[in-house]
């Protein structure tokens, strides 16, 4: 069983910087994909970024130019650097890898989430 930890996420100033990391717990396949989703009260969890690997990413219209996704899907490990942070960027946030084993297929594991809060 994969744990992720996740790291980084507090309050912010609008127009301020955070950088979430998330490590898996092992990672001996590697892992298909990782990325970050974020979820607020009421609303269902939206991706924000994923990773294939290096150069092979998507990331939600909300956040393309603001928010950058990398890390090493081998080594388990996922960085989200959000810079000009707007309110409506308030969210838990959770790191997400996603892998395919033998007699379960395709495997997603998630973090505890961490809270993200931009406020002046």
């Amino acid at each position: 069983q994969v744990q992720l930890v996740e790291s980084g996420g507090g309050l912010v100033q609008p127009g301020g910087s955070l950088r979430l990391s998330c490590v898996a717990s092992e990672s001996i396949t590697g892992f298909r994909s990782m990325g970050w989703y974020r979820q607020t009260a009421g609303t269902h969890r939206e991706l924000v970024a994923t990773m294939l690997n290096p150069g092979n990413t998507d990331i939600a219209d909300a956040v393309k130019g603001r928010f950058t996704i990398s890390g090493d899907n081998f080594k388990g490990t996922v960085n989200l650097q959000m810079n000009s942070l707007k309110p409506e960027d308030t969210a838990v946030y959770y790191c997400n890898a996603v892998r395919i084993e033998s007699g379960r297929g395709v495997t997603s594991y998630w973090g505890q989430g961490t809270q993200v809060t931009v406020s002046s």
